[in-house]
């Protein structure tokens, strides 16, 4: 047990020491959760009908197994994500990148509020459902990992701000603060990974039983 405590102090330790650009981080992302729902309500009438109508074409696909391979969800679901996740890590590099980084986990969040949103307008329990499916399972992994990122991010940039105005002398550990920096990247790409093998193998496979009760 307390070797266990040991290990897990580290973790503790660094969401502690950093619990107030966690909460500012969550709290932006959640507001963006929210915003991507009431857009939703904002649509028109035919705007919802022709969005509607492609979604049932994929789902029609899906039901009827013609989806991409998963070779391709794999990939496409990988590439994409990691070159959000690079770009939030590039701009924490860049300095003037912060309020960018804000911005895209605020955008990360509204789509994730806007499809939640949409498929439960739109289906009722059944959007639920597939929503459940769909959008949760690669985002248990994705969302914690994009929250983590940004905040490296905040904060290594943050810490670059210090060290060009305020002329911090030599203790300054910036090659030890960098090669973190480079380490949560590395763990960014360890969960994107997962991420998208679940969004390829298994996703799809839920997506389609979720189809025959709702159908």
């Amino acid at each position: 047990m307390r070797k266990q405590n040991v290990l897990q102090n580290p973790i503790s330790r660094h969401i502690r020491e950093n619990s107030s650009i966690y909460s500012f981080v969550i709290v932006l992302f959640l507001m963006g959760v929210i915003f991507g729902a009431v857009i939703v309500n904002s649509l028109s009438i035919a705007q919802k009908e022709d969005l509607f109508f492609y979604l049932k074409q994929f789902f029609g696909q899906v039901s009827t197994g013609k989806v991409a391979a998963p070779e391709d969800l794999f990939r496409s679901s990988f590439l994409h994500n990691i070159k959000f996740l690079g770009l939030i890590w590039v701009l924490g590099i860049s300095i003037i990148g912060l309020p960018l980084i804000l911005i895209l986990l605020f955008l990360k969040g509204l789509v994730v509020g806007f499809s939640i949103g949409f498929l439960v307008n739109q289906m009722r329990w059944g959007g639920f459902l597939l929503a459940f499916v769909t959008v949760l399972p690669q985002n248990l992994l994705i969302i914690p990992m994009f929250i983590f990122t940004s905040v490296i991010a905040v904060m290594f940039s943050l810490n670059l701000i210090r060290k060009i105005f305020i002329k911090q002398s030599a203790h300054y550990a910036f090659f030890h603060l960098f090669i973190k920096y480079c380490g949560a990247l590395a763990a960014a790409f360890i969960a994107v990974l997962l991420a998208a093998c679940v969004e390829a193998y298994i996703s799809p496979q839920l997506m389609q039983s979720v189809m025959k009760i709702i159908n």
